[in-house]
């Protein structure tokens, strides 16, 4: 019987390790949300006059709610450390359901023809560049790194 409880014992110990090193994982998991691009939140006119007062352009990520692209784009690029660490660095992140909020009114100053629209906007409300579809994270940075900086 003793063996048996020595066992008994032993199963416990390797599944409150597993259990603990399950949970430590998991927890890194969630430190990595903080690596990739941070995004803004206010109206869109204190968006551009915090772009003005920081001398930054603008990257609004135009999209919706039932749109593929824009789901694989904020999962599997917008959270990429070199990504997050360009756009952080160079740009005013926001990003707008255009079927809510201030989106159908953004909508019609800066005209979509397909979601997600990536925008680059200088603080007076221009446009300066214009991405449309899923950018892979090479190609993002690629673009990020030739909009001028203000």
């Amino acid at each position: 019987m003793k063996g048996f409880q020595k066992m008994i014992s032993l199963l416990f110990v390797v599944a409150l390790a597993f259990s603990t090193a399950y949970a430590n994982d998991g927890d890194k998991k969630d430190s990595n949300k903080d690596v990739g691009i941070k995004f803004t939140e206010g109206s869109w006119a204190a968006i551009l006059k915090k772009a003005k007062a920081e001398k930054k352009i603008v990257f609004l990520d135009a999209y919706t709610t039932w749109c593929g692209p824009c789901k694989l784009l904020q999962k599997n690029v917008f959270t990429k450390p070199e990504v997050g660490a360009l756009f952080n660095q160079k740009f005013i992140n926001v990003k707008v359901d255009m079927e809510s909020g201030e989106g159908p009114k953004l909508a019609k100053k800066y005209p979509l023809e397909g979601y997600p629209t990536l925008f680059f906007i200088n603080p007076d409300g221009q446009i300066v560049k214009q991405v449309i579809g899923y950018q892979d994270p090479k190609t993002l940075l690629n673009i990020g790194k030739a909009i001028p900086s203000i």
